[in-house]
């Protein structure tokens, strides 16, 4: 029944996340007005606006005008509704289980604010830093030092790979967003996360980014959003870093 409610529960805060995600580039409330259609503007009703669910009954289209509805809404949901239950599984019901889904939560909105408009909104993760170094004391794991230098080595080393790309190519690497997200990992999961957030972002980035490439789909000198794999990689560091840090220590 725990995970049932978990996954339930998921998938409504994922039916919200949407809403910050269409909404925050705007700079719009996203409180009020309630969910509309983002093509007629005509207010969803509660029936319609059932997570996953309500998608499939109406078949993807707006009852009012039969605008297509973007299947990024139900992948939203079902995602957020997984991480939940991921999380809950790992660390119960517990304060650390809803400060880490909180986190995982700022996640999830600026990985598609990232793919849709190449931005990583600091509304989310300059509060983000500092409410995970402070909650951090609650939860006590990891301890408050590996969170300040996940924080400033991540950010750090990013930093560098801003500064000597500009100076290489003659442009952006990657965006200051990126630096902001990496320091929110580390204050939230501390430096050993950060380790394995920017290991898997790298070599899942330059695996989809030479795909990307291969099919002629992007430029050599093109970008591709690296707020999700950075995201991705810190969701691999929360629930399966130390297994990663162990294989690779016996490795060596």
């Amino acid at each position: 029944m725990t995970i049932l409610f978990t996954l339930l529960f998921g998938a409504m805060v994922g039916s919200f996340l949407n809403v910050c995600i269409h909404r925050l580039p705007q700079q719009e409330s996203i409180v009020v007005p309630r969910s509309r259609c983002p093509a007629c503007k005509q207010p969803i009703r509660a029936l319609d606006n059932i997570p996953v669910v309500s998608f499939v009954l109406l078949r993807g289209r707006c009852r009012s005008c039969g605008h297509r509805i973007s299947w990024r809404y139900p992948l939203v949901e079902a995602l957020t509704a997984l991480l939940f239950v991921l999380t809950v599984s790992r660390f119960g019901v517990t304060l650390k289980a809803a400060f880490l889904l909180a986190f995982l939560c700022g996640l999830v909105v600026v990985s598609f604010i990232d793919l849709d408009h190449q931005i990583i909104p600091n509304v989310i993760t300059l509060p983000g830093i500092p409410l995970g170094l402070i909650g951090g004391l609650l939860v006590r794991e990891p301890p408050l030092l590996d969170r300040l230098l996940g924080t400033l080595a991540g950010a750090g080393f990013l930093y560098l790979v801003l500064f000597y790309g500009g100076v290489l190519y003659g442009q952006e690497a990657m965006g200051e967003g990126d630096l902001n997200l990496i320091a929110l990992v580390g204050a939230f999961l501390g430096w050993k996360a950060v380790v394995v957030t920017i290991l898997v972002a790298c070599v899942v980035g330059s695996a989809v980014g030479l795909g990307l490439m291969a099919v002629r789909r992007l430029g050599r000198r093109q970008h591709i959003p690296f707020g999700p794999f950075l995201a991705l990689g810190a969701v691999v560091g929360l629930f399966w870093g130390e297994r990663l840090i162990g294989w690779y220590l016996r490795f060596l």
